[in-house]
């Protein structure tokens, strides 16, 4: 698919590894359009996908400060268009090119300003994907409106999807509950621009690229999203933020750029990280991550033996395990929910912590013996 698009070229040269479907690809930047590029890679190889398209700002004349210095805002060429219906046209191509190489249950945030993140929006459910969320960036320290003519740009949105309605992404809910102080987390993220030692400068202290994302934004787009050993696909990888991220983190990475000075600027950053690994990288999981363990695998296991006597925390219920997993205490028979919930006149229980066993005086519930077998699963 070739689409007209002011200042780009439409095909990609090969890399030096020709990006053979073994993992030659993986933590490498592509140069190229991101289209063809993206075209050469596996089907279903991708976790999760940050996508930073061109805003298509349609700017109008420099843009000066009061002080009459202007301001370096962005109009590169690869930001121009001809049209609405050209940029339409680039947005369905790369994001069908997406679609291709993303895992069926992967997951794909893609950033925007109101200048194009409509478009996008549409485009991704005309293409099949389903939103999750939009997500709002609000900038701590935004550029100020200088002609006074409008809102200042506070924020910029975030939309983030699946492939289909069906599908089952990454989400760290407990581990983004834990990273905000056991608050969810919200669709509202107050995160500053990228600003000070963390803005790329050349060599003349110029920005390197003018819309440069700050490591905050993806490292919690990673953390929400990924998980340890994931690749994440960036198909407009600028000066490597979401390489940069992903390196700490301990994910794989895999970039599209076509500008040689922005891959040279991320790849001089990105070997200067050193790679998260080891317990580091480990991340909070909920009880409903873990593997489900039915209560007569602990007969099986040899933790409780059929006739074992299990109490309430008080003792003031008692009952006896039966060889089939149930449990019996007076008139009362069945599961440890079941019959947990009978005896205290509940709709519903957690037999895993309403019964216990007893040795002496102590009393300790059966979930520390579920949690037994589950150590054993995962040694």
């Amino acid at each position: 698919m070739s689409v007209l698009r002011t200042g780009v070229s439409s095909v990609a040269p090969l890399s030096p590894s020709g990006l053979s479907a073994d993992a030659a690809w993986l933590d490498t930047i592509i140069k190229g359009d991101c289209v063809a590029a993206l075209n050469r890679l596996p089907s279903k190889s991708v976790d999760l996908v940050f996508a930073d398209p061109p805003y298509n700002l349609q700017l109008g004349g420099d843009l000066h400060r009061p002080d009459d210095s202007k301001v370096d805002a962005c109009d590169d060429h690869w930001d121009q268009f001809e049209s609405f219906e050209a940029y339409d046209a680039f947005t369905r191509a790369w994001l069908l090119a997406v679609r291709r190489v993303m895992k069926d249950d992967g997951s794909i945030y893609v950033i925007g300003s109101y200048h194009n993140i409509f478009r996008v929006g549409a485009i991704l459910q005309d293409l099949g994907f389903w939103i999750m969320n939009d997500i709002i960036w609000v900038k701590s320290n935004p550029m100020p409106n200088f002609r006074g003519k409008r809102f200042t740009n506070a924020h910029e949105t975030m939309i983030w999807a699946t492939k289909s309605k069906t599908a089952k992404p990454t989400f760290n809910y407990d581990a983004l509950k834990t990273f905000n102080d056991d608050l969810q987390m919200r669709s509202d993220w107050h995160l500053p621009l990228c600003t000070g030692g963390e803005r790329l400068k050349d060599d003349d202290g110029q920005k390197v690229h003018p819309t440069q994302k700050p490591e905050s934004l993806l490292y919690r787009v990673l953390t929400a999203s990924s998980k340890p050993g994931d690749v994440v696909l960036d198909p407009f990888f600028g000066t490597g933020t979401t390489g940069a991220v992903a390196k700490k983190l301990g994910r794989h990475f895999v970039g599209v750029e076509r500008e040689q000075s922005y891959i040279d600027a991320a790849t001089a950053r990105i070997k200067a990280i050193e790679a998260g690994s080891g317990v580091s990288l480990e991340m909070q999981k909920g009880k409903r991550a873990e593997p489900r363990i039915p209560f007569g695998n602990l007969l099986e296991a040899g933790l409780l033996e059929p006739g074992t006597e299990l109490s309430c925390a008080k003792g003031r219920h008692l009952a006896v395990v039966r060889a089939d997993g149930s449990l019996k205490c007076g008139d009362y028979v069945g599961s440890i929910h079941k019959v947990g919930a009978l005896v205290q006149g509940a709709v519903s229980c957690n037999g895993w912590t309403f019964w216990h066993t007893s040795k002496g005086r102590s009393r300790s519930p059966i979930d520390e013996l579920r949690q037994q077998i589950r150590s054993r699963l995962q040694a």
